[in-house]
């Protein structure tokens, strides 16, 4: 399968981005977790105020986000560095202290980070075991300045950590997103869920853009990487965050439920719901994006808070 893996190694324009993004939840539903791997990191408020004065090379603003969510509280990883700590080459990229690399049959993460606003050390491996892997990519906005590919929506996750000392096994998701351009420029706001059904993954992505335009994908993988749209149900409202963020997803008998908001930022949440999707009950990890919020001066001033920057090589 090697050969069909998207390449850690691939050029991004100044202003440009690209992230590799893993979620996971354990079969017993008590532990979950994500991963997001970031050259040009989005959300930094660093790169943001970078763009502002001149073109900016979005390999100066690298970061793992590493967050870990149990019974025993959430974990939270993300320090963003420097060109000089970050290499990249076609089936591994590091970046500081962790790594990233693919093997013939799975992604393997190596965690060395240090987490915030208290320290301590977040240490071990992840492996990823897609079913395949899925050359499907969508186009997210107008122009073709934004790209969303499903690299491997149906997998398996092992978890094995030294710091904490965890060990579970679960279903997993695997995407990548790229563009040459910030997100705060053609989105306004997006809404994403997956969940997994029997032998497949539906994913459904609602974005609005800045022209106001609102596109739905809705589509369900096989494990055999076979891609179907489907037409979901119409949009269910769900509570708002205790920030106000507003969060809506699409479930056939509009019931679904917010079993757990694992992150309620300004601009962003992320939640476990509970849904029914093409006539099954199951679990989804959801989230929701403010781009108007991200932007404002104040959620840019609280942000270093939560994402720590080394300006040196390590």
């Amino acid at each position: 399968m090697t050969n069909r893996f998207p390449f850690f190694d691939q050029p991004i324009p100044d202003n440009g981005y690209i992230w590799w993004y893993v979620d996971a939840i354990s079969d017993d539903g008590q532990h979950a977790l994500t991963i997001i791997a970031m050259l040009g990191n989005v959300f930094s408020p660093y790169y943001a105020w970078a763009r502002k004065k001149t073109p900016t090379d979005p390999m100066d603003h690298c970061a793992l986000n590493v967050v870990l969510y149990g019974k025993s509280g959430k974990r939270w990883a993300m320090t963003e560095r420097p060109r000089a700590s970050v290499t990249c080459e076609p089936y591994k990229l590091s970046i500081g202290p962790s790594h990233v690399e693919w093997h013939n049959d799975h992604l393997r993460i190596v965690i060395n980070e240090t987490t915030v606003p208290l320290p301590s050390k977040l240490q071990g491996e992840v492996r990823i075991y897609p079913s395949t892997l899925c050359q499907h990519t969508e186009q997210l906005d107008a122009n073709g300045r934004h790209w969303w590919t499903p690299v491997a929506p149906y997998s398996r996750a092992e978890v094995r950590l030294q710091q904490p000392e965890l060990s579970w096994d679960g279903h997993a998701y695997f995407d990548n997103n790229k563009g040459s351009a910030p997100l705060e420029q053609d989105f306004e706001y997006w809404d994403w869920s997956r969940a997994t059904l029997s032998g497949q993954t539906a994913i459904l992505y609602d974005v609005t853009r800045r022209n106001r335009e609102r596109e739905t994908l809705a589509l369900s993988i096989d494990a055999n990487g076979k891609v179907e749209r489907f037409t979901p149900a119409d949009y269910t409202p769900l509570p708002t965050t205790g920030w106000r963020v507003n969060r809506s997803t699409h479930s056939d008998d509009k019931q679904a439920k917010v079993l757990q908001t694992l992150e309620d930022t300004p601009f962003y949440s992320r939640s476990l719901l509970s849904t029914r999707i093409a006539g099954e009950e199951t679990l989804a990890m959801h989230e929701s994006l403010s781009l108007d919020r991200f932007q404002s001066l104040w959620v840019q001033c609280l942000l270093p808070f939560r994402m720590p920057r080394r300006h040196w090589k390590g």
